[in-house]
């Protein structure tokens, strides 16, 4: 995440899921569908990996009601997150840090978006153990981030380059988009990303999203 200190990394980050994860929209839509089969409509989430805002807008504009505790360990990117929120910004208490500095909860859901792949295999149930236990009982939990089995590992990450270039990002750029991902992101299995979340506590764990190289699961504590 060091990238996330970079201030035109930052300022151009809104740019970059839309045009990099495919049906990013609408992931946001379905995640906030999902959360929202359990939840009410006051209800308290939390976001890890809350930096840029993007997920907290898309919930907060659905549900009038959601409060937010969004946790990031940029504090540039939490500052655009509060920036992205706007007026919605009152309804967020943004914490700097990992999960570990996220309020006991209990939180009616949570969500981890475009974040796990930035979280090393060893330290991956831990991290969802320490959300688990912020959950209340039957709370969901939707996850989404790049998810590619070690045998086809290659073939996907060309794929992601080749939708970058489809989005309008010139291929030297996406060729270095590439490389970066391959060499910095922890990518699991989508067997091993199941078993993650099951070995951290989730009872149910359901695929919701596919879009090439990214996939999303929703549990439930």
């Amino acid at each position: 995440m060091d990238a996330y200190a970079d201030p035109d990394t930052v300022a151009r980050y809104a740019e970059g899921p839309p045009r990099l994860v495919p049906g990013f929209a609408d992931l946001l839509r379905m995640a906030g569908v999902l959360l929202g089969e359990r939840v009410g409509g006051d209800a308290r989430l939390l976001v890890l990996g809350a930096g840029g805002g993007l997920e907290m807008r898309a919930f907060a504009r659905a549900h009038p009601g959601w409060r937010f505790d969004g946790v990031d360990p940029s504090a540039q990117m939490l500052a655009l997150a509060r920036q992205t929120l706007g007026t919605d910004a009152a309804r967020a208490t943004l914490h700097h840090g990992y999960v570990d500095v996220a309020p006991d909860g209990p939180f009616d859901a949570a969500a981890c978006l475009l974040t796990l792949h930035f979280v090393a295999p060893d330290q991956r149930v831990d991290t969802l153990r320490a959300l688990h236990r912020r959950l209340r009982p039957g709370a969901p939990l939707v996850v989404a981030h790049m998810s590619i089995a070690a045998d086809q590992r290659e073939r996907w990450l060309d794929r992601y380059a080749a939708f970058a270039v489809s989005s309008g990002i010139a291929p030297a750029a996406a060729a270095k988009g590439r490389a970066a991902v391959a060499t910095h992101l922890h990518i699991a299995s989508p067997a091993q990303d199941e078993a993650f979340l099951r070995e951290a506590g989730f009872a149910t764990v359901e695929p919701f999203y596919q879009g090439l190289a990214f996939r999303g699961w929703v549990a439930v504590a």
